[in-house]
This record gives C-alpha cells, sequence and structure tokens, in this order.
C-alpha cells in the first residue's frame, strides 16, 4: 500500500477533540465514540442517570472501528482491512490516535498517559506525580500529586485535563483560565491554602499607605491580635487595624486574625 493510500482521509475524520481515522468501543459501555472525551461527556450529562454516570477506562480500550472502511478491529495503527494509518501518532499504551502530530505529543511512564508539546521540553516530578515544563525543575514547589485532584474552580479532574495547566508558587495546580477569571475577579491568593499567587508587593505598598493616613481611634491604639500569614506561614502578635494586619516576617497583607477579637481575613 503506498503512503498516499495509507494517508488517505487525513484531517478528515474526527471529533472536536481530535482529528483521527477511527472510533472507539467503550469496554465499559459496550457503545462506539469518537475517543473517550466524546464518552465521557455523553455518560456524565445531566441527562444521564446518576448511578449510571461513568468514565472510560481508557487502557481498556480492545477494539477500535475503522471511519474508512467501517471495519472493528484490534487496536492498531493501520487497519486491517484497509490499510489506511488511523492515527500519525499512536500510543498502543493508552489506545490513543491522533493525526494532528503538530501538538508534539509523547508518552510519559511516570504519568502512565500521553502528553503534549514536546517531551524534550518537560521533565517528570516523581514526587508530584506529573510532568512540569523544565523552567521549573529546580525552582518549583513540590506537593505530593499535585495534579490528581480537581481544579479548585472547575472542579475538572486536573490530570487527564486536556486543558492548559498552572502551577501556582505554593505548587498547587489549577487551570490557566480559571486562574486568569480569578484574576478578574480580583482573586490573587490560592484557593486551597490562601497563599499568593502572583507578586502583590505594589498592592502592599499601597496598603501601607492606607493604612498610615488611617488613624485608629484612641480606644484601638494599644489594641493587640494575633494573626497568621498565609504567605510565610509566620504567627504574629500584631497591633490591631481595621484596614489591615501586616506581617513582620514578609511584609505581606495576606493575612487572617486569629486571635485577639473577632476572627476576620485581609482579603487579598
Amino acid at each position: 500500500m503506498t503512503s498516499n493510500e495509507m494517508d488517505s482521509g487525513s484531517g478528515q475524520y474526527g471529533c472536536s477533540h481530535y482529528r483521527r481515522r477511527c472510533k472507539i468501543r467503550a469496554p465499559c459501555c459496550g457503545e462506539i465514540f469518537d475517543c473517550r472525551h466524546c464518552h465521557n461527556e455523553v455518560k456524565n450529562s445531566l441527562e444521564i442517570d446518576l448511578r449510571e454516570r461513568h468514565e472510560i477506562p481508557r487502557q481498556e480500550v480492545k477494539m477500535v472501528i475503522c471511519s474508512l472502511c467501517d471495519t472493528e478491529q484490534d487496536v492498531q495503527q493501520y487497519c486491517s482491512n484497509c490499510g489506511v494509518c488511523m492515527g500519525k501518532y499512536f500510543c498502543g499504551k493508552c489506545k490513543f490516535f491522533d493525526d494532528d502530530v503538530s501538538k508534539n505529543q509523547y508518552h510519559c511512564d511516570g504519568c502512565g498517559i500521553c502528553r503534549t508539546a514536546g517531551e524534550e521540553n518537560f521533565f517528570h516530578c516523581y514526587r508530584c506525580g506529573c510532568c512540569y515544563t523544565k523552567s521549573l525543575k529546580d525552582s518549583h514547589h513540590c506537593v505530593e500529586r499535585a495534579m490528581h485532584h480537581n481544579c479548585p474552580i472547575c472542579f475538572e479532574y486536573l490530570f487527564e485535563s486536556i486543558k492548559d495547566i498552572s502551577v501556582m508558587p505554593c505548587g498547587h495546580t489549577i487551570h490557566l483560565e480559571c486562574l486568569k477569571e480569578m484574576r478578574l475577579h480580583f482573586q490573587f491568593s490560592c484557593p486551597v491554602c490562601s497563599r499568593s499567587v502572583c507578586d502583590m508587593s505594589s498592592v502592599w505598598e499601597k496598603l501601607d499607605q492606607e493604612v498610615a493616613s488611617t488613624p485608629m481611634p484612641e480606644m484601638y491604639e494599644n489594641k493587640m491580635v494575633w494573626i497568621l500569614c498565609n504567605d510565610c506561614g509566620m504567627r504574629s502578635n500584631v497591633h490591631f487595624h481595621i484596614v489591615a494586619h501586616k506581617c513582620p516576617g514578609c511584609n505581606s497583607y495576606n493575612t487572617r486574625q486569629t486571635r485577639g477579637g473577632p476572627a476576620r481575613c485581609s482579603t487579598i
């Protein structure tokens, strides 16, 4: 079979998630879908009885159907009947096909799944249990199984998400678009641990000015309260102020009052 024949239909088949020339038979329910995401969207929709909702076990896929000749067969890159390449990128471990190789897909044995953007650009952190860009290799804060949980904003499972993911300075992870949405709503602290997600020094300088220009009534001048800094973890006994409480350790105003009066937080 010529290379032109094997490339027949390239880019013309697939779904909104992947360009590929085959469909999969789900081992869990026996139904046919374009890809695992198509299966999960249908089987987890609100129209499905809660007891019947489920995710596809991707590594257990055994059968695929060629999109050109409709032949059902064992998982393989080339159709056993017409010989067409069902996916220019093929991973036998993940049972994954994709005709769009511009994504630079690769299989990570540490993650146990395929990733995109080129193996040469990433490293696998075995403590975090996921792949990170090499620019974070010596600087990221390790959090055990950092991506093996839902996004704290939209609650989509991060480890297998096809959306861009951001690693915050605290080491917790979040969808990049969710992080941007937080900032649009002036939320600048991690939804998990409350640590600042960006450089807030200019904001702290403005709060310095606001605190200085807002003298407290005489009855509160000597009032002391205990605070916990969300950024450095330091516990301190500071003068009470109605605007915010500054951490003497790192100069952050991202603090919460723990003792010495009605508990309150300085939100950022």
